[in-house]
């Protein structure tokens, strides 16, 4: 049973940084896609970010390219999302993601392995 837990959320301030986890169990996704949506208060699920070929390419949304970034860590299977220069519009619950084929994936459809989320709140 594949199982992905999220973690690293919390309150932060206006452009602080924060990181945070998605341990995988129950497969590797080393060879397939790994992602992280978010969902704001009352908005509809947006993709952030996603990687695939064991870490050697990545894709963002607009909104977050530039001051995020993502990576994997292949021998602890766990992708994380650094975020940085955290605004108030990145407050929500922040989901990850998998998909075991190797696609250049950004909509919600195109994964098969979801997370609890965790939430993050940016303070102004």
């Amino acid at each position: 049973q594949v199982q992905l837990h999220e973690s690293g959320g919390g309150l932060v301030q206006v452009g602080d940084s924060l990181r945070l986890s998605c341990a995988c169990s129950g497969r590797t996704f080393s060879t397939g896609t790994m992602g992280w949506f978010r969902q704001a208060p009352g908005a509809e699920r947006e993709f952030v970010a996603a990687i695939w070929e064991g870490g050697e390419v990545d894709w963002y949304g607009n909104s977050v390219k530039d001051r995020f970034h993502i990576s994997l860590d292949n021998s602890k299977n766990t992708i994380y999302l650094e975020m940085n220069t955290l605004k108030p519009e990145d407050t929500g619950v922040y989901y990850c993601a998998g998909n075991p084929r190797p696609i250049h994936a950004r909509r919600e459809s195109e994964y098969d392995y979801w997370g609890q989320g965790t939430r993050v709140t940016v303070s102004s």
